[in-house]
């Protein structure tokens, strides 16, 4: 794909992802919405609660993508230290924030924002604020380094009021086509020779198993919708030179 887009890493804070009591529901939201702003992912990484995992990763992956966006690790309980690294990982103090700390103190009863809930409003110094409409709780960015909740919903909602923010590039455009009976092993050489062809697109092949038949499908990602869809068409035309027959997008879940 064109490298001429921004680029995003992705990543994931938490030993409940790890240890597989949680599933991950962020990663896709993010690598969807970030590629219609023509920002695409191109590293994932799940990480645990531990400080100095944190700050060797963030201080890594802020240096090789133009964004990174953390999930998870910014609630008020004791495992939630991914603030507090981020502060450390910028060599900043971590404080409460003047804004955040304020609103969060008026959004609660008289003796109610205790110290577990004032971790959620004591940020690195020179934080700003990301916003939501799920919870009175911000997130924050420094430089380019975005810091949002895990919770999905609350994600998902600081996500959409940061996106206008966000300078992207161009679209990535999709294009997809898949085949019912195709196995990968008699496909892969004609996907090989269409690939070399359209150098500034990713060809993936995804194999899928149904009980109504094992297939694969194969999707053309790029910014440029023209290439995207005259390679599809050459894969299409490959599907029928095998004696398979393809069916337009992506074969259903």
């Amino acid at each position: 794909m064109s490298t001429k887009n921004p680029t995003a890493c992705v990543l994931v804070i938490g030993n409940e992802v790890l240890s597989g009591r949680t599933q991950d529901a962020n990663i896709r939201f993010l690598a969807v919405k970030l590629g219609e702003l023509g920002i695409p992912v191109r590293e994932v990484r799940v990480i645990p609660d531990i400080a100095q995992t944190i700050i060797d990763t963030v201080n890594e992956v802020r240096k090789k993508f133009t964004y990174v966006f953390t999930t998870g690790g910014i609630g008020p309980t004791h495992d939630d230290i991914t603030s507090e690294c981020i502060a450390a990982a910028f060599g900043v103090p971590w404080e409460p924030h003047p804004v955040a700390f304020a609103r969060m103190e008026a959004a609660y009863k008289p003796g109610e924002f205790n110290a577990a809930r004032q971790r959620m409003g004591t940020m690195p110094r020179g934080a700003k604020l990301i916003d939501n409409a799920m919870s009175v709780a911000p997130g924050f960015q420094m430089e380019n380094v975005y810091v949002m909740a895990g919770v999905p919903r609350v994600m998902q909602s600081m996500f959409e009021w940061l996106a206008p923010h966000l300078e992207g590039g161009q679209k990535v455009e999709q294009r997809a086509v898949h085949a019912t009976g195709l196995p990968e092993g008699i496909i892969a050489d004609g996907l090989t020779a269409i690939q070399a062809r359209y150098p500034d697109l990713d060809l993936g092949s995804y194999p899928y198993y149904r009980r109504t038949g094992n297939g694969v499908t194969l999707v053309a990602k790029g910014v440029s919708a023209a290439d995207a869809e005259a390679c599809i068409a050459e894969v299409t035309a490959l599907i029928l030179s095998l004696g398979r027959t393809p069916i337009p997008g992506e074969a259903p879940e």
